[in-house]
């Protein structure tokens, strides 16, 4: 049964670790969730919000349509008519290591109050990044421009973002851990059980402190990974 409570923001998940996120939707899916090996200009500062993507892939020269509409034309695809809270994804194209994007053109998720970005590939000019109202996450920072390289060539489609699936709409949690991502339809329903799950484990710290080691090396393993 999914409850809902309107749209959730920053403010209902805080607390909760990436972690708890991976194992709560373990209950629910059986797919992959987890994005690894993200770095931030501002690792303390958490991502939370629902996606807009912008697919990108290897550039052509031939493709005139795509290359003529520019970054501004696919971001503002993308974000749509409201664009506040939303997490710009960005595919890494086939091309990880190369750079998607700097603080110049960035700063449109700034000006239009994006909750974050993230991608699977770099992006440059952490040091302005980081003085943007926005978190930032991608695959590490660069120097060189990429647009030679790869570039953007369709808003709002489902992208793959380091081995995930990313759909419109689905809502990103990122921290120094990792990301996962979140489908929109649950997202209420896996908050709950996050939380829950923290519980336990708040549960199972008092009862490590307190267990009797002597008792503990005559009791044959049970498996349990704790």
């Amino acid at each position: 049964m999914t409850t809902s409570h309107g749209t959730p923001t920053l403010s209902a998940v805080q607390g909760i670790a990436c972690a708890s996120f991976v194992d709560a939707l373990g209950h629910f899916y059986d797919h992959r969730v987890h994005i690894l090996d993200l770095v931030s200009p501002t690792p303390t500062r958490p991502l939370f919000g629902p996606a807009a993507t912008i697919e990108f892939l290897p550039y052509r020269q031939d493709r005139e349509e795509v290359n003529a509409a520019g970054f501004a034309s696919w971001f503002y695809r993308a974000v749509g008519d409201e664009p506040a809270g939303k997490v710009l994804v960005m595919s890494s194209g086939g091309h990880p290591g190369v750079s998607h994007g700097g603080g110049t053109k960035l700063s449109r998720a700034h000006n239009n109050g994006l909750a974050g970005l993230l991608t699977d590939g770099r992006l440059r000019d952490f040091g302005q990044l980081a003085d943007y109202s926005f978190s930032t996450w991608c695959g590490g920072e660069a120097t060189r421009w990429g647009g030679d390289v790869v570039t953007p060539a369709a808003a709002n489609v489902p992208v793959e973002i380091g081995g995930v699936c990313v759909l419109p709409g689905d809502y990103l949690y990122a921290d120094s851990a990792g990301a996962v991502v979140i489908p929109a339809a649950r997202v209420w329903e896996v908050i709950a059980e996050a939380r829950k799950i923290e519980r336990e484990e708040d549960g199972a710290l008092v009862g490590i402190r307190e267990e009797d080691p002597v008792s503990l090396r005559s009791t044959q393993s049970t498996h349990d990974e704790r």
